[in-house]
């Protein structure tokens, strides 16, 4: 006999624990769960915890290291694999199953391999997991006296075992082999569970044939010791990890492909607010020049002050909507003179006032309070909402000139659902690349209508169709050519070919309380949508979600760069683009120095007045049938948040349901109210009239606009709702998808897995002041 089943599986000079039968001669030591050279242990537990994989669900068994020394000198069991899984449909607060079976009461620390009965099927060993006691799934085998969970780490005593029950009378007896552990992909069932094979029986055996059960007693030993710092951060479907530098060319490649699959998202919302706003197509160029520069500069700062994900920032469209309502308030409907720059201040202080309100919210550490209250639960419909509330304006501005608009959407689905497959030199261009790509065939396709004559008419002029409104033989065509000519626009004509956005261009700020008090609200909302973006991106780029601290600091640097984009005048707020969350999960890349250099491109393109003047050029149809699909994008990607809760529940799905519904219905109220106005207002801006036109009166004139206006905003509704009911209805931590960052206090909290988030020390010990630096 091999001297390793000699010494049962215990180092010199320890004993057998008294009590115990030794059925035959003493097993080897089992080898552990996880190989110790090719697997890191920590990367397991965050497989499992962003794929929701539950042992006790799938059929599978988490075998759990355990030293069957001395009770007295046993240590506590390393954290496994299952247990940490966040995403699994058993409630791990609770310790209880889905379909009632037992789990730990710190199942997220210390997974227990406890009595299992097994069955002898085909040649292997099934083992099914049986509660130790009688009924009762919370106490698995302990002592009450020791095996209540402290705040302090107690050593738990476990006695694993396992019995071996004979079910098929006619399988004859094999002789004595070996138990052995293949690893992680041993069992050869795709699950990555431990593979069980056959244990070693002597003759001991047979002496129990007659009582139908057999027992054996397995010793687990505890797993080697966790690497203090993770092989790897980055995921193997990466392209470019994090904190990977591919070297210059690839470098400018993958910074350049970045931004190019968010060029909807960075450029198309002054299309939309310039001209409501009364401004000019030169006016229209030069806010497109300043939102690339922002968008450039807040994001080389999130990637070094913020939470250092690979996020791109910019003016979201969070804050169009409310833009919308300012611009449209009573009191600006009629100016004539000098209309764009007094909005545009008007603007810049709301933005101002609620950008700062956001960085006290990340900085201070409130933000840190706020994150154990707002959930998956919370985020998908207030970032749905944030994309249905377009509607109105999608399809009827696309709809001013179908020969191009429905091509371009058809297109952009082609390439993102039929081709999306097709790869070139190992990148699927289609699907990267799908918006920009539309728009310079569908561009290219307008021009040679343009040109061919295909919008001229007769007697109509095509240099200036909103003279031809004054004809009556023009008057139905003057929507036509404005929309789809690509000649209109003389921004080409009037942009210089270098310009620098500076600082209060447009003038200087103007604060009242009705703006700022919407802006604030809607600043909350924009962390909200970033909470969601941050912790989604974590994943894609196979990170631990980030802390509350880190989840503050970005925020506080979000409020930055509001700060920033209020005082250059962009006419919006600055932060995370929500669609950066499919550009990451389609380009494969996540290092930050791509963006970084991609932003760097961006700050210098910014200053070339024609690149913005070429731009501002697209015909509005086409730009707005692009949104329709982006819009679309954000919707899909808020729903998609629901993948972190149980979302079968029927408590989750009444909550969503309501409040996508109610999110609509309520503002649909507010916007019904006619403006007064000799003005007669574009149709698809009628529902952002509703601030001037509410019904809630009260005293204040400026009260009476915030209320009326914030209830017409589909996404502050949305956000109210969900938050009141997913924190009043009884629900468990699981059902509700609690982020795990919400926990500060999780005994397995290791910063070594924080590295890719952590300020370099110079900076850390200048923000030493903040609360949310150190965490």
């Amino acid at each position: 006999m091999e001297s390793g089943s000699s010494s049962g599986g215990f180092g010199k000079g320890e004993e057998r624990p008294k009590g115990r039968q030794k059925p035959g001669p003493w097993l080897p030591r089992i080898e552990p769960f996880v190989p110790r050279t090719d697997h890191n242990p920590k990367e397991l537990k965050s497989w499992a915890r962003r794929t929701g994989f539950n042992p006790n669900v799938s059929g599978e068994t988490t075998v759990s290291s355990i030293d069957e020394r001395d009770p007295d000198e046993r240590t506590e069991a390393p954290v496994g694999a299952a247990a940490a899984a966040g995403g699994g449909r058993g409630d791990l607060e609770k310790g209880l199953g889905r379909r009632g079976e037992a789990l730990t009461k710190r199942a997220e620390i210390e997974p227990i391999l406890g009595r299992r009965r097994t069955r002898i099927a085909n040649g292997g060993i099934e083992i099914d997991p049986v509660p130790r006691t009688n009924g009762d799934p919370e106490n698995l085998g302990f002592k009450d006296d020791e095996g209540r969970v402290q705040k302090e780490k107690k050593r738990i005593r476990i006695e694993p075992v396992m019995r071996l029950k004979d079910e098929m009378r006619g399988i004859e007896e094999e002789p004595p082999v070996r138990a052995k552990n293949d690893g992680l992909n041993g069992n050869g069932r795709g699950n990555g569970g431990p593979a069980v094979a056959p244990v070693s029986i002597d003759e001991n055996w047979k002496k129990d044939e007659k009582k139908g059960e057999r027992e054996v007693e397995i010793d687990m030993f505890p797993e080697s010791p966790e690497p203090e710092q993770p092989s790897t951060y980055r995921d193997g479907g990466l392209k470019c990890g994090i904190t990977e530098n591919p070297g210059l060319a690839a470098l400018i490649f993958y910074g350049v492909q970045h931004y190019l699959s968010l060029v909807g998202s960075l450029v198309f919302i002054p299309l939309i607010m310039v001209p409501a706003m009364g401004g000019t197509d030169g006016e229209t160029a030069n806010v497109i020049s300043t939102m690339l520069l922002i968008s450039g500069v807040t994001t080389i700062m999130h990637s070094f002050f913020g939470t250092r994900l690979p996020l791109v920032q910019g003016s979201s469209f969070v804050y169009l909507a409310p833009a919308l309502v300012i611009i449209n308030s009573e009191e600006f409907r009629n100016l004539s003179q000098n209309k764009f720059k007094h909005v545009m201040r008007e603007l810049q202080g709301a933005i101002i006032v609620g950008s700062v309100f956001q960085t006290i919210l990340g900085y201070s550490g409130l933000m840190s309070l706020l994150l154990r209250s707002i959930n998956p639960v919370v985020v998908a419909p207030t970032v749905a909402t944030i994309g249905l509330a377009f509607f109105s304006y999608g399809f009827p501005q696309a709809g001013t000139c179908v020969e191009i608009s429905i091509p371009l959407i058809l297109l952009i689905l082609i390439f993102t659902l039929y081709l999306r497959r097709i790869s070139f030199f190992g990148n699927r261009v289609f699907l990267i690349y799908a918006v920009p790509l539309s728009v310079v065939i569908v561009w290219a396709y307008a021009f040679f209508l343009t040109a061919g004559g295909a919008y001229n008419y007769k007697s109509c002029s095509s240099n200036i169709p909103s003279s031809n409104i004054l004809l009556d033989a023009c008057r139905r065509h003057a929507d036509t050519m404005k929309h789809c000519r690509t000649d209109v626009s003389n921004a080409w004509k009037t942009a210089a070919w270098v310009r620098v956005p500076y600082p209060f261009q447009w003038g200087s700020p103007i604060f009242s309380f009705k703006t700022s008090f919407i802006m604030v609200i809607v600043a909350l909302v924009a962390s909200v949508d970033s909470v969601g973006s941050y912790h989604a991106t974590s994943m894609l780029v196979n990170l631990r979600p980030p802390t509350p601290g880190i989840v503050g600091r970005g925020i506080g640097m979000e409020g930055v760069s509001g700060i920033l984009a209020g005082l250059w005048g962009t006419g919006t707020g600055s932060t995370t683009l929500t669609e950066n969350i499919h550009t990451i999960d389609v380009t494969r890349m996540a290092s930050r120095k791509a963006l970084q250099l991609g932003a760097a491109l961006l700050i210098l393109f910014s200053f070339v007045g024609k690149i913005g003047a070429l731009l501002a050029s697209i015909p509005p149809a086409l730009a707005a049938s692009v949104l329709c699909f982006t819009w679309a994008l954000i919707v899909a990607l808020g729903l998609s948040t629901m993948q972190y809760t149980q979302t079968a529940s029927s408590r989750n799905i009444i909550i969503v349901g309501f409040t996508l519904f109610i999110s609509l219905s309520i503002p649909a109220y507010f916007q019904q109210y006619e403006p007064n106005s000799r003005l007669i207002l574009p149709s698809y801006l009628v529902p952002y009239a509703a601030g001037s036109n509410g019904p809630v009166h009260t005293g204040s004139k400026g009260l009476n606009f915030a209320l009326n206006a914030l209830l017409s905003l589909n996404m502050v509704v949305a956000l109210l709702v969900a938050f009141v009911l997913d924190n009043t209805v009884p629900g468990s931590r699981q059902e509700r998808g609690v982020y795990i960052w919400s926990d500060s206090s999780r005994p397995d909290m290791d910063p070594s897995f924080l590295g890719p988030y952590l300020l370099p020390e110079k900076i850390g010990r200048f923000f030493g002041w903040a609360k949310c630096v150190g965490s």
